[in-house]
C-alpha cells in the first residue's frame, strides 16, 4: 500500500515538472506553423511572389508536418519521446537562424519545410505526457497539452508588433530566443528515464502499430482530422474573411481572430475533462451539434428580400452583425476545441506504448485537411464569389463526420449488448 503511494506520488511530481515543459514547447512549435500566415505578406512584398509561391510558403509547414509525424511517433516509441522532442526544438531553433540570413525564395522555402518539425514535437510530446499520468486524467491531461496550440495564433499580434518596431525578422529571433530556452530546460531538469523507449525490434513496432490501426484507431484518427484540419484551417482563413466580409484592415481581422483561435484551443482542457466523467462519445456528439447550430447561422451570406405590395416594392436587408457574427465565431471555436480534446482522448485513450504513432496519425489527418480545405476554400469563393460558402463547406463536412460517428457508435452498441445479426 505504502509502495503504490509512493509511485503514485512520483508519477504526480513528474507529471508536474513534464507537462509544463512540454506544454512550453508546444506552444513555440505550434506558433511555428502560422508563422508564414503572417509574415509572410512581408516575404510576399519584398520578392514580389506569385500567388503559387506564395502558397507553397504557406503550405510548407504543414505538409511537412504531416509527412514527418508517424516517423516522429515510431521514432519517440522505439529510442524516447524525449530525444525526438529535443531534437525537434533544435531544428526548428536552425529554421530560426535561416529566416534571420537568408533573402531568397529558395532559403524561405526550407525554412518553412523545417518549421514542419513541431509535428514531430506533437506525436513525441503526446507520448512524453501520456507515460507521466493514470488513464482516468487522460483526458485533462491531454487537453491541457493540446492547449499548446493557442501558440498558433501568437503570430496575430508578434508579426505586426515586430514589424512597426524593428522588422518582422525580430519574431524570428523573438522564437529563436525561447526555444533555447525550452531546450536548456529540458535538458537540465528532465532525464532520459522520464519517457522511456521501447526495447522491442523493428518487426514487433511494426506489429504493435498494426494492431493499433485494427483497433478503430484509424477511424477515431480520420474524424479528429476533420475536425482539428477545419479548426486549423478555419483559424488561417478567418483573418482574410473577417477582413473582407466587413471591411476592415488585416491587422484588425487578426486581432479578431484570435477570439476563435484562443478560446477554442483552450476548450480542449474542458473537452478532455468532460470526456474522463462523463465519456467522450457524449461529449464528441454534443460538441459537433453546437458546431453545426453555429455554422448554420454563420453561413447565411448577406441577402436582400423584396416583397411586393399593392402600390410599393418593401425592400428587407439580413447581414448578421459584426458582434452577432463574433459570437458565433467564438461558440464554433469552442465547440470545435471541445470536439478535439474528446476525440483525441479516445484515440489515445488505451495506446499504452503506442500513444507515439497514434499521434503521429492524428496529425497526418489534422495537417491533409488542413492543407486541403484553404484551396477548397480559395477555389469555391472565386466560382462562388459567396465569403460564407466557407461556413456552408465546413457544415457539410461536419455534418457527414456526426453522422459516421453516431452510426459507428450505433453499430458497436449492437455489437456489444444485442446478438449477432439482430
Amino acid at each position: 500500500m505504502t509502495a503504490d503511494w509512493e509511485r503514485e506520488e512520483d508519477r504526480l511530481t513528474s507529471l508536474a515538472v513534464v507537462l509544463p515543459l512540454a506544454l512550453m514547447g508546444f506552444v513555440i512549435a505550434s506558433g511555428c506553423w502560422t508563422l508564414f500566415a503572417v509574415a509572410g505578406v512581408h516575404v510576399r512584398a519584398e520578392l514580389a511572389l506569385t500567388s503559387l509561391q506564395f502558397g507553397f510558403l504557406l503550405a510548407m509547414p504543414m505538409a511537412v508536418s504531416a509527412f514527418l509525424a508517424i516517423p516522429a511517433g515510431l521514432a519517440a516509441q522505439n529510442v524516447g519521446a524525449r530525444r525526438v522532442m529535443l531534437v525537434c526544438l533544435a531544428g526548428l531553433a536552425l529554421c530560426m537562424m535561416v529566416l534571420l540570413v537568408t533573402r531568397s525564395y529558395v532559403g524561405y522555402l526550407v525554412a518553412a519545410g523545417g518549421l514542419g518539425l513541431a509535428g514531430g514535437f506533437y506525436s513525441a510530446g503526446l507520448q512524453f505526457v501520456t507515460s507521466h499520468c493514470r488513464p482516468a486524467r487522460l483526458g485533462l491531461v491531454l487537453g491541457v497539452f493540446g492547449s499548446g496550440v493557442t501558440g498558433a495564433g501568437f503570430n496575430y499580434y508578434l508579426v505586426p508588433l515586430f514589424h512597426e518596431a524593428f522588422s518582422w525578422r525580430g519574431v524570428a529571433l523573438a522564437y529563436l530566443v525561447a526555444l533555447l530556452l525550452i531546450l536548456a530546460l529540458m535538458v537540465m531538469l528532465t532525464s532520459s528515464d522520464d519517457a522511456g523507449a521501447d526495447a522491442g525490434s523493428p518487426v514487433r513496432l511494426g506489429r504493435r502499430f498494426a494492431t493499433t490501426a485494427l483497433n478503430r484507431r484509424w477511424q477515431v484518427c480520420a474524424f479528429f482530422g476533420v475536425v482539428a484540419g477545419s479548426f486549423f484551417a478555419l483559424a488561417l482563413w478567418l483573418p482574410d474573411y473577417l477582413s473582407s466580409q466587413f471591411r476592415l484592415d488585416v491587422q484588425a481581422g487578426a486581432r479578431l481572430s484570435q477570439w476563435f483561435v484562443v478560446p477554442g484551443a483552450l476548450a480542449q482542457i474542458v473537452g478532455g475533462a468532460l470526456s474522463d466523467r462523463y465519456g467522450s462519445a457524449a461529449v464528441i456528439s454534443r460538441s459537433l451539434v453546437a458546431c453545426l447550430i453555429s455554422l448554420f447561422v454563420l453561413s447565411y451570406p448577406p441577402m436582400t428580400l423584396f416583397i411586393r405590395g399593392g402600390e410599393t416594392i418593401i425592400e428587407l436587408e439580413f447581414a448578421l452583425p459584426l458582434l452577432v457574427e463574433a459570437l458565433f465565431v467564438v461558440a464554433l471555436g469552442l465547440a470545435l476545441g471541445c470536439a478535439m480534446g474528446s476525440l483525441q482522448r479516445l484515440a489515445i485513450l488505451g495506446s499504452g506504448s503506442s500513444a507515439a504513432p497514434v499521434a503521429g496519425l492524428l496529425l497526418v489527418g489534422a495537417c491533409s485537411v488542413a492543407f486541403l480545405l484553404p484551396v477548397i476554400f480559395g477555389a469555391v469563393n472565386h466560382w462562388l464569389g459567396i465569403r460564407t460558402a466557407v461556413f456552408m463547406i465546413l457544415f457539410a463536412l461536419l455534418a457527414g463526420c456526426l453522422w459516421m460517428f453516431a452510426r459507428d457508435r450505433r453499430h458497436r452498441e449492437r455489437r456489444s449488448f444485442l446478438h449477432r445479426g439482430i
